[in-house]
């Protein structure tokens, strides 16, 4: 991959756009390294007008794919990626990296896409978080050996870590990722949602609620970290014997919500791949 990195968007639908709209905004990359090729012509008049980026149609990308050093696929999993491992195949750089945004399709799948060995060229499979503008949350990554390459990974690194943190797994645990670690936030926002509604039936009114549910979201979470504590450890602080706290954790322990939670995320996980099944 060269010195001067040239990032090309095989489809420009929201998950492309919030990389994009991140890796500008961060100043990772320059609108002027950005290329994007969709088969809606109103979408990607929206992208070139809102962020200054090249926006090409997916029958007139040959150009883009010739000069990219990192070829991102934002298509979904059911679209003809047969076609656009063929159209790669013959018109992107040989040492290109690709990097798949697609959910449910392991690296052996792709590089039969791209029509070369599984080694044949480098290949990042990536499950994106969904917290791109905030810096935070954690997308989990998945490479072949080629893509190990000093010079290929610093470069990758270098992308991947413009909207956000890294994890690199091995490829078995990406289902488990997803279901746990992407879909994570909207475990949270249910979580926040439901306490702010508590605090309304307590006679809170709502905004005062909802303040109070984010400064305990955000001020608990830098508790655990200044602390260093086990959640437990936390919660034994907090609770005085017969005191408020003590009842009010007795009484969620008498529900589902632990139990429930586990469960969510075992299905999120299950329905993962159960699209990877689906696709092959």
């Amino acid at each position: 991959m060269g010195t001067k990195q040239q990032i090309h968007f095989i489809g420009g639908g929201q998950m492309s756009e919030a990389i994009i709209r991140a890796i500008l905004q961060n100043e990772t990359f320059s609108a002027k390294q950005i290329s994007v090729a969709d088969i809606n012509p109103s979408r990607l008049d929206y992208l070139k007008g809102k962020y200054e980026i090249k926006t090409v149609s997916s029958h007139h990308q040959q150009k883009e794919l010739s000069h990219a050093t990192l070829i991102v696929l934002g298509v979904r999993p059911h679209d003809d990626l047969a076609s656009v491992g063929e159209l790669i195949k013959e018109h992107g750089q040989d040492e290109a990296a690709v990097l798949s945004l697609i959910a449910g399709v392991n690296i052996e799948k792709l590089a039969s896409y791209l029509q070369v060995d599984i080694e044949g060229r480098p290949i990042i499979r990536v499950i994106p978080n969904t917290l791109t503008d905030t810096g935070l949350g954690y997308s989990g990554v998945a490479t072949n050996q080629a893509a190990e390459v000093e010079t290929v990974k610093e470069e990758v690194d270098k992308f991947l870590k413009g909207f956000g943190k890294v994890q690199y797994l091995e490829e078995s645990l990406i289902d488990v990722f997803t279901g746990f670690g992407v879909a994570g936030p909207n475990y949270i926002y249910y979580f926040i949602e439901s306490f702010v509604d508590a605090g309304v039936l307590a006679g809170l009114p709502r905004e005062q609620a909802w303040k109070v549910a984010l400064e305990n979201m955000v001020g608990a979470v830098e508790m655990l970290r200044l602390s260093g504590k086990h959640p437990r450890q936390l919660l034994d602080i907090n609770n005085s014997p017969a005191g408020v706290g003590m009842h009010a954790l007795h009484e969620l322990n008498g529900s589902d919500f632990s139990a429930g939670l586990q469960r969510s995320v075992l299905a999120a996980v299950k329905r993962t791949t159960e699209l990877g099944g689906e696709k092959s």
